[in-house]
Formats: C-alpha cells, sequence, structure tokens
C-alpha cells in the first residue's frame, strides 16, 4: 500500500504496466511523466520493458485541439499507452509527446482547491484553450492528508468537477488525480469518475444512467428507492395507543472512510 509515493527504478514500473497491458486486452492506460533524465534513456527503457508494442505514436496524436480515436480503435490497433512528458523538446527528438501540447492541466496543491476556482498549473496553457483537445484536473492538497483526505475526496471533489468544466470550455475532464483515491466520506473519486465519464460518453449526470445504441442525451435514471415501511416499537403499541400510527426512530446513515491508495506520480530522474 502507497501512503505517499513510491521511488523506484523506472524499468520496475513499465515492466509492471507492460503485465497489466498483457493481461487486460482493452484496457487503455496513460502516463504522465515528471521527466528530468537525460537524452536517450526514457526510449532505452521503453524499449526493455516490452512497452513499444503497445504505444500510441506521436504521429496519430490530433494537434489544434482535433479529435481522438475511439478507443475501441486504439484497442483493435493496440495502441493502448499513451505517454505525455513534461520536456518538449523531448518529442521531436525520442518521440514522446510534450504533455502542453495536448492537455490542459488545473493547478495542484491548496491553490488548485479553492472553492470557485480552477486555475491551470503554471506549466499548462489556460484551463479554456482549445488547441489542446484533454482536460487533466488535479484535486490533492499540497502537503499528503490521510485523515482530511475523506472530506476533500466527497462532495468538494464534484464540486470542482463542475467548476472546472464551466471553466473549461465547458469539456468535462478526462483525467482526474487525487491522493488516497479510495478514501471519502461519500461517493469519492468513483463518484466523480462516474459523473464525469457520463457526460462523455452520453450527456448523462452518471455513466450508470447511459443506454448503449441511443442518441446523446438520452439518460435512464433509475427510480428512487421505495421508503422503508414504519415499524412499531417494541411491545406493538406507540405511547398514543394506535399501532399503525407508530413510527420507528432510525440511526442516521454515516458513509464509511476507506483507506486507499494514493495517485502515482512518475518522477524519473538520470
Amino acid at each position: 500500500m502507497l501512503q505517499y509515493y513510491s521511488m523506484q527504478p523506472a524499468i520496475n514500473v513499465f515492466k509492471e504496466i507492460q503485465t497489466f497491458l498483457e493481461a487486460n486486452p482493452s484496457a487503455v492506460i496513460t502516463v504522465f511523466l515528471e521527466d528530468y533524465t537525460v537524452a536517450g534513456s526514457l526510449p532505452k527503457v521503453f524499449n526493455a520493458s516490452g512497452l513499444m508494442k503497445y504505444w500510441f505514436p506521436v504521429a496519430k496524436m490530433p494537434k489544434s485541439g482535433g479529435n481522438w480515436p475511439l478507443l475501441k480503435d486504439m484497442i483493435s490497433q493496440n495502441e493502448r499507452l499513451l505517454v505525455f512528458a513534461s520536456k518538449k523538446a523531448k518529442e521531436a527528438s525520442e518521440g514522446i509527446p510534450f504533455e502542453w501540447n495536448y492537455v490542459v492541466e488545473s493547478q495542484y496543491g491548496n491553490e488548485g482547491m479553492v472553492e470557485g476556482k480552477c486555475p491551470n498549473r503554471a506549466e499548462s496553457p489556460a484551463m479554456d484553450s482549445k488547441s489542446q483537445s484533454l482536460v487533466l484536473m488535479n484535486f490533492f492538497t499540497t502537503d499528503p492528508n490521510p485523515t482530511g483526505v475523506c472530506g476533500n475526496n466527497s462532495t468538494p471533489l464534484v464540486s470542482m468537477l463542475k467548476t472546472c468544466h464551466d471553466l473549461s470550455g465547458n469539456r468535462w475532464p478526462n483525467y482526474i488525480a487525487v491522493d488516497y483515491y479510495m478514501r471519502s466520506d461519500g461517493g469519492g473519486a468513483p463518484l466523480a469518475t462516474d459523473v464525469a465519464n457520463g457526460h462523455l460518453v452520453c450527456g448523462c449526470d452518471n455513466i450508470a444512467y447511459c443506454k448503449a445504441n441511443t442518441t446523446f442525451g438520452t439518460c435512464v435514471i433509475p427510480p428512487p428507492p421505495p421508503p422503508s415501511p414504519p415499524r412499531a416499537p417494541k411491545g406493538g403499541t406507540s405511547p398514543g395507543g394506535d399501532p399503525s400510527a407508530a413510527v420507528a426512530r432510525l440511526p442516521a446513515f454515516r458513509w464509511s472512510c476507506f483507506l486507499g491508495l494514493t495517485s502515482l506520480a512518475l518522477l524519473f530522474l538520470s
């Protein structure tokens, strides 16, 4: 279990990704590299790990905010690994896409968690730039907080999702980065992902409302569950006399806070 971050040789991480892609032929993975390596070192590690057979080539990436291919096409062509790096020069010299040619990214840390705001991080173009077609939303504190994260990964996370949509040219995030993604006071990162995917896939408030083979915006919203029937207290009658009028006092529902993993940032040093 990762409490904060993990540092290990890049080849180990890449081989783990290769093993996962081999075992899951319909999976597509995106890797964001904060790159401090010397020139030419990353391609060697990617080749040694066996990941190049899954590589989505930079030549196929859409320029100037164009549309990406469908997931089903990426899967059928086995181009299931997207890699972005933080060094601009490596796109031309090593074929590793420069992240901010394709992605706008919100500010990380405390500055990126202010209600009603969704600023871009310094290296990224403005959040509403349409020259990049992917949106990455960061939502985690500057210093990891394994207890406070439960509150952050609940209502505030979904609220920020909607704020960033409005301030990113009415685009829903394609990527959501959080700490301890399995911790929350209710809903959490899985709910935020379902909300974003619902809007991206079918225009609905949740991916569970999408219906196959229908027009965009067709949503199937399940009816709310029926209310629980009233229950008589022990003894069969209420203090007022009429047992049919008895209403039980039920305990308040409380979400549990589960311990999960942090988001994994890949820092590669030469």
